[in-house]
């Protein structure tokens, strides 16, 4: 089974940056992948995704201008740059993988279409 780990979260103040990594254990060209946050008492919401092959991204509409996601599938890696943070986007970060048969396609709505996910790492944004 494909393994994610994220890395790169910590603490920073209001207004910093932070670029999360996922690493995966094997290649990720067969699968689209987003990225997932979590609060405290909040339901896991989508933040970003990028497909396969094309690199088609989305966005939820909270980041949009803020943070860019992209991948490296040489170093099967997956990352996502975080600029002008907010209290309000502390959360545990989640990585997710799901196999995908289009190039071109990715979607932060459905997360049971990700089968792969990784622990976590927390962000924490201090105003």
């Amino acid at each position: 089974q494909l393994q994610l780990v994220e890395s790169g979260g910590g603490l920073v103040q209001a207004g910093g940056s932070l670029r999360l990594s996922c690493a995966a254990s094997a290649t990720l060209d067969y699968y689209a992948i987003g990225w997932f946050r979590q609060a405290p008492g909040k339901e896991r919401e989508g933040v970003s995704c990028i497909s396969r092959r094309y690199l088609s991204t989305q966005y939820t509409d909270s980041v949009k201008g803020r943070f860019t996601i992209s991948r490296d599938n040489a170093k099967n890696t997956v990352y996502l740059q975080m600029n002008s943070l907010k209290p309000e986007d502390t959360a545990v970060y989640f990585c997710a993988a799901g196999w995908s048969p289009s190039p071109d396609i990715c979607t932060l709505l459905a997360k049971g279409g990700y089968q792969h996910w990784g622990q976590g790492t927390q962000v924490t944004v201090s105003s």
